[in-house]
């Protein structure tokens, strides 16, 4: 416990710094003068502490002292954590080699697990302080205004090493020692630059605070992916990724609404500094409900032939003779020549040039050259436009990416608040994946967000008077704060010009599907700093990021039981814009048939019965006409209420509602029948139970 920061004792000097400060009286800049024959007047002022005096000085030098107290115990256990590791791996080692060396792999996996649990128990020693200092800083800049410290020193602690640091090689130790320990299999090598892929992909955010934790889960079961140990400092790689598209963001509006074949076209390369090699890579969208899997493609360059490449100087000819003189196969070289003349001709016909930059930093778990389960988690993750606003544009200048030496403005960058996680899958048919991923996926360390993409939330932040339509995860409450900081809008009288005419284009849109658009006041606007954060900017992907998250999501039940029970719609539903029209899929409209040929099945067997009954019974048979004339009303109103739903969901489903997260489900249709049913059969039995009454 002395190893935490002594917050209670901070607090209480600035408690007494307080009640003694000094109001420095406000002074014109041209005041801030002195004499050098002229003592100055101390600022410095004292409050008392018991019986001894305490200073602003006493104050800054007990941050100074938990600061290195804190950075000392942090380094301390760091090397205590590479000592043991160190020691765990040399008995793996022995034990793996030697089978009668006496020590189970058991005994062992648990000492790796109790080490990454210790590092992930300091790594919540060094947050729940970072807090306090956060908190304390920010009291005595409260209470003492004159003097404000906060600033400084939170930008001079985000430099200490404990704070600054990367730690991350004991996670690849311990990855390494668990790979031991499974005894991995590592397939041969493989040449990547002219692989395909096809595989299925699920996108997640990860917090901040949860990055370690899922790693340390990950590598448990799977080790840390490291080609190039030379460009690695940890486990992660920096990766640079420069996204194609034209002036009409054809590409973007394609992948965004996800056409059939729509394609992304980007340049990747990895590391620090300028591009060593250059991967050409084109994605594929492919309809999944048909049985297709999207397929990613890819060949290398070097990066003096990029341009060239791109203005189609470089034939393929060319880049087919060097790939002779590397030796490879004749077959490797007609896929290639194929992709090639293809990406080359994409980028001529639709006129494609640099338009977007993703980086981050990636760090891989996967079995090497084994892509059966593929895992990757990029944190850091930063979007930036390529082409400056002011000046000219990359092809211009003879680049394929934006120049390093140019200056970035916050408006041409968007910094990611969230990790994004990606787990890939190339399964056989009918094989399930890894128990272990499905635990990852439900540990609640993971949110979904289906179809993210990084391009995607690029153009739409930093180019929002291009695109014509944005995504659906733009409004979360918890990437607000990074979409505002790169805003350019600042007056009140922009702002709401900006959010007046995507309005407008809204409105026009709805009425010409026949639909409305409900709006919020003009004075809710006028706090919204950016063009997108329109309306409804409140949605919660992230559970606990925002107090009111996604709770009005229309229902038909909610509606209709608003409307039994007399209550009118205050407007306290929050829509979720989606902006862009969902696309619904043939199997939508099917089981919307199934679910109207199963309210019409139970109005037959209902129907049935009672015609049945009231066809069969003689005049004297009191009872089968009672029973028969209450069940018939019942079957007609399921039949008319079954077709009712029927066309309304028919209705959504052709306007494409989902776009504003219309919920398709009857929560009070199936309510309604077995509350009516249950009556119906509580009338009989008490008739049935009064007439025996009788004799």
């Amino acid at each position: 416990e002395d190893q935490y920061i002594e917050y209670d004792t901070l607090k209480t000097v600035v408690k007494a710094l307080a009640e003694t400060e000094l109001v420095m009286p406000e002074r014109n800049v041209n005041s801030y003068t002195t004499s050098l024959t002229c003592q100055g007047q101390d600022s410095n002022f004292a409050g008392k502490l018991g019986t001894k005096d305490v200073t602003q000085e006493d104050f800054f030098k007990a941050i100074d002292r938990d600061v290195q107290k804190i950075g000392n115990f942090t380094a301390n256990q760091v090397k205590q954590s590479k000592q043991k590791l160190s020691t765990l791996e040399r008995d793996v080692d022995v034990a793996v080699n030697n089978e009668g060396s006496g020590v189970s792999l058991q005994s062992l996996e648990l000492r790796a697990k109790e080490i990454g649990d210790t590092f992930l128990d300091l790594e919540k020693y060094i947050n729940v302080n970072y807090t306090g200092f956060y908190k304390i800083l920010k009291k005595h800049d409260k209470n003492l205004p004159s003097t404000p410290a906060r600033q400084f020193y939170m930008a001079r602690l985000h430099q200490t090493p404990w704070i600054q640091g990367d730690y991350s090689a004991v996670f690849v130790t311990l990855s390494r020692i668990y790979s031991k320990l499974r005894a991995d299999v590592v397939p041969e090598a493989q040449d990547l630059t002219l692989k395909d892929f096809v595989r299925s992909t699920r996108k997640y955010w990860v917090k901040t605070e949860h990055v370690s934790q899922v790693k340390h889960m990950i590598l448990q079961h799977l080790p840390v992916f490291q080609i190039r140990q030379d460009l690695l400092s940890g486990d992660s790689q920096m990766t640079n990724s420069a996204y194609f598209d034209n002036s009409q963001l054809e590409m973007y509006h394609g992948r965004l609404e996800k056409r059939p074949q729509a394609i992304a076209l980007r340049i990747r390369w990895y590391g620090l500094g300028d591009p060593e090699l250059a991967f050409i890579e084109r994605k594929t969208h492919k309809e999944s409900w048909k049985g297709e899997i999207s397929v990613k493609e890819r060949f290398t360059l070097p990066p003096d032939m990029v341009i060239p490449f791109l203005k189609g100087q470089y034939t393929v000819e060319e880049a087919s003779e060097v790939l002779r003189q590397q030796g490879k196969s004749e077959e490797e070289i007609a896929k290639f020549k194929e992709l090639f003349q293809e990406v080359q001709k994409v980028v001529d016909v639709k006129q494609l040039q640099p338009l977007m930059r993703t980086q981050y930093m990636r760090v891989a778990f996967q079995i090497p050259f084994d892509a059966t389960v593929r895992v990757s988690l990029d944190t850091n993750l930063c979007m930036i436009r390529e082409n400056p606003e002011h000046g000219d544009t990359c092809l211009e200048s003879g680049r394929w990416f934006r120049d390093p030496g140019l200056p970035v403005p916050r408006t041409e960058i968007t910094k990611f608040p969230h990790a994004v996680l990606e787990v890939k899958l190339s399964l056989k048919e009918d094989e399930d994946a890894p128990l272990w991923v499905t635990q990852l996926i439900d540990s609640g360390l993971l949110h979904e967000v289906h179809k993210f993409s990084k391009f995607i939330h690029g153009c739409a932040v930093l180019l929002p008077d291009q695109v014509q339509a944005v995504p659906y995860w733009i409004d979360d409450e918890s990437i607000r704060e990074s979409i505002v900081a790169s805003t350019q809008v600042t007056s009140t009288e922009s702002t709401y010009s900006s959010l007046s005419k995507r309005r407008m284009q809204m409105e026009n849109g709805d009425k010409k599907r026949g639909g409305g658009y409900r709006g919020r006041g003009r004075e809710e606007e006028n706090e919204l700093k950016h063009p997108l954060l329109g309306d409804h900017a409140e949605t919660d992907l992230i559970e606990g990021s925002s107090g009111q998250g996604m709770e009005g999501g229309q229902s038909f039940g909610g509606g209709l039981m608003n409307f039994l029970l007399g209550k009118k719609d205050r407007g306290q539903a929050r829509y979720l814009p989606r902006k862009v029209p969902m696309r619904i899929e043939p199997k939508t409209s099917f089981a919307n048939e199934r679910t109207f040929l199963r309210w019409v099945h139970m109005s037959i067997v209902l129907g049935g019965v009672s015609s049945a009954m009231l066809g069969g019974a003689g005049p004297e048979d009191q009872d089968a006409h009672v029973i028969g004339l209450l069940t018939i009303p019942l079957a007609i109103a399921i039949t008319m209420y079954g077709i009712w739903i029927y066309y309304w969901r028919a209705m959504q489903i052709k306007k494409k509602e989902a776009r504003i997260a219309v919920a398709f489900d009857d929560r009070i249709g199936p309510v309604c029948l077995a509350f009516i049913l249950i009556c119906l059969y509580i009338t009989v039995f008490v008739y049935k139970l009064a007439k025996l009454g009788d004799y």
